[in-house]
């Protein structure tokens, strides 16, 4: 018997071929998802660099709206004290209108100045130790001292001109000794000390011996 034999291709260069083109086609696929992982790790850091400094503002601004609700606590609170302390008072003292410097005429205001310095020379200079020292000569010129004084001495004579003397009212003669009377003396300080007017001591030497 005669056996036929048949040409039969060879598979295996053509599966060879296959592979190395999905070989190819898995090395342009990592090469491309490297580049993409690349671009998106860039705008990643871009973004955090972004949101760092704006975080650092939204702490800044929370900080300083903490520290305006507390510091509006204590007005709120003192304001309470104080109506509270003459609300049973009908004969005690009641704070006059605060006047408006900005256009007092020349009269006026040295109407203004002379209660002023009378409350100054009678009360505050003899009553307040180093607070008052601080106080330079010049402060008729300065209108922040005025603003300043006449809240200082409208306050202590609300809290030391009533009748009677309550707990309500001990504790805001204690906020006022304690906190509001040195800020108010502290402002003043600072605007008098690098002023263009001439000190005390420049006075003293001017006078002729």
């Amino acid at each position: 018997m005669t056996r036929v034999t048949a040409d039969i291709p060879d598979p295996i260069p053509a599966v060879l071929d296959r592979l190395a083109a999905f070989g190819e086609q898995l090395a342009g696929l990592d090469d491309r998802e490297a580049a993409h992982h690349a671009e998106l790790g860039g705008q990643l850091t871009q973004l955090a660099g972004m949101i760092t400094p704006v975080g650092g503002a939204l702490a800044d601004s929370a900080a300083a709206l903490a520290r305006l609700d507390a510091l509006d606590r204590q007005v709120t609170e003192l304001t309470r004290r104080l109506a509270k302390t003459g609300s049973g008072a009908d004969d005690g003292y009641q704070p006059r209108p605060a006047p408006a410097w900005w256009k007092l005429a020349p009269a006026e205001r040295r109407a203004s100045l002379t209660e002023l310095g009378d409350w100054l020379e009678r009360v505050y200079r003899p009553g307040y130790g180093h607070l008052a020292a601080q106080l330079a000569p010049c402060w008729p010129q300065h209108d922040l001292c005025l603003y300043a004084l006449d809240i200082a001495s409208q306050l202590w004579c609300a809290l030391y001109l009533q009748p009677e003397r309550t707990l309500s009212m001990l504790s805001a003669q204690a906020e006022y000794q304690a906190r509001i009377l040195a800020a108010l003396a502290a402002q003043m300080t600072a605007e008098t000390t690098n002023c263009s007017h001439p000190s005390q001591k420049q006075r003293d030497a001017r006078r002729p011996s």
